[in-house]
């Protein structure tokens, strides 16, 4: 099944006000196991909304429409779908009733331009809207069926959920996704060892830069929930085989999560120092569950000691100011002549009383340091609490390396 979403409403070209109801409906059809090929906002314009319409009746078997159910003269969804059918609309006594009751219970004078909202087709089924006073329409024609609901996302959401739906999922398969993320990879280099993968149509295999690294996201679609996952496990194992150690979480992890999780894991306390990152670590690291375990504090510099070359001595100061059993540092400065524009930045992790040491090195635009910055400070701590075994006074120092 092929769905289309039209949002109508000047208001969204002219940018006063966002769409969310897409991105609402689009997760919904996903879920369902319902394609969504095409998307179109449109203004208040009859012929350009008839156009929209039709081209959409021609090529999907379900199109939703937000928005242009108002009681105004510029809210023309019912005049578009009368226009595309061939139907003229009229006024459903059994609707008017119950505009005119949502009226007379809140003392509001109902006007005559109001009944617009109680019209219907031939070809409408009328779509009760408990939040507010537009029904939505559902049209069904050929086999294609037309969906119209209100703009506001409160309105439109409890429709959908309630009304919609229900009636849509006994038509629809399931459609589930598993999301990998990744680390200090390239988005390029991931295409390559994903090669084999990425060519299949179901489960399909699809790669997205984010601020947080690279997602992989493997999706399949079944009649079922049980054999979606069953699709996909196999895929993810061979993704994982691929990949190696670059995977640090899945679906809703988040960097900040992991890491946490990691360093509770191990019964470690922590503190952190860093410079030009500017706090930025502290407060993601501060603001996971459970911080208050381990998390010991952070020194921030400033001023003069924004720019340091001494990570290993920042990392080991944290550890001792504030008692922890292991210090992350975080130290940069930018770069100058060709590379004007780009930082390099230093990262250490110290085990208080062991010895044990881990640095590495990386560059970042200037603009994106803070937080870029502190993604590859998160890596590097999992990377020592994982491989380097921090918590094993005899661990081996680690080894720097380069990344871009």
């Amino acid at each position: 099944m092929r769905a289309e979403i039209i949002c109508v409403g000047s208001e969204l070209l002219l940018g006063d006000i966002t769409d969310t109801n897409t991105q609402y409906l689009a997760q919904r059809l996903s879920a369902m196991g319902i394609d969504l090929y095409y998307s179109t906002s449109v203004g208040d314009n009859l012929g350009r909304l008839v156009e929209c319409l039709r081209r959409a009746f021609e090529r999907s078997d379900v199109i939703l429409t937000s928005g242009g159910l108002g009681p105004t003269d510029d809210d023309l969804t019912r005049e578009g779908i009368s226009a595309l059918v061939g139907e003229t609309p009229a006024v459903d006594e059994t609707l008017a009733v119950e505009l005119r009751k949502f009226f007379e219970a809140r003392r509001i004078e109902m006007t005559e331009n109001n009944l617009k909202q109680a019209w219907l087709i031939p070809s409408a089924r009328a779509i009760t809207n408990t939040r507010g006073t537009a029904p939505g329409w559902w049209v069904s024609r050929g086999g294609r069926h037309i969906i119209a609901m209100p703009g506001p996302p409160g309105e439109l959401h409890n429709m959908w959920e309630a009304e919609i739906e229900p009636r849509l999922r006994d038509s629809a398969s399931v459609i589930r996704s598993r999301t990998l993320k990744l680390f200090n990879i390239s988005e390029s280099r991931v295409d390559v060892l994903l090669k084999s993968l990425t060519s299949a149509a179901n489960p399909t295999v699809a790669m997205y830069a984010k601020q947080d690294g690279i997602h992989v996201r493997i999706t399949a679609k079944a009649e079922h929930l049980e054999a979606a996952l069953r699709a996909i496990e196999p895929v993810e194992v061979e993704t994982r085989r691929l990949l190696g150690d670059c995977v640090w979480g899945v679906d809703e992890d988040t960097q900040e999560s992991v890491t946490a999780a990691l360093v509770a894991s191990r019964g470690l306390t922590l503190a952190v120092g860093e410079a030009i990152t500017c706090g930025q670590v502290a407060a993601m690291l501060g603001s996971a569950g459970g911080s208050d375990a381990w998390f010991q504090g952070a020194v921030v510099l400033s001023g003069s000691e924004r720019y340091s070359r001494d990570a290993l001595g920042v990392a080991q100061r944290a550890a001792d100011q504030f008692h922890a059993d292991v210090g992350l540092g975080v130290c940069g400065w930018p770069l100058l002549g060709a590379e004007a524009g780009i930082d390099e930045l230093l990262i250490a992790v110290v085990q208080s009383g062991s010895g044990f040491s881990r640095t590495a090195s990386f560059r970042s635009r200037h603009h994106a340091v803070r937080t870029l910055g502190a993604y590859y400070a998160l890596h590097e701590l999992r990377s020592a609490l994982r491989l380097a075994k921090v918590s094993d006074p005899d661990g081996e120092q680690g080894r720097g390396h380069k990344a871009t």
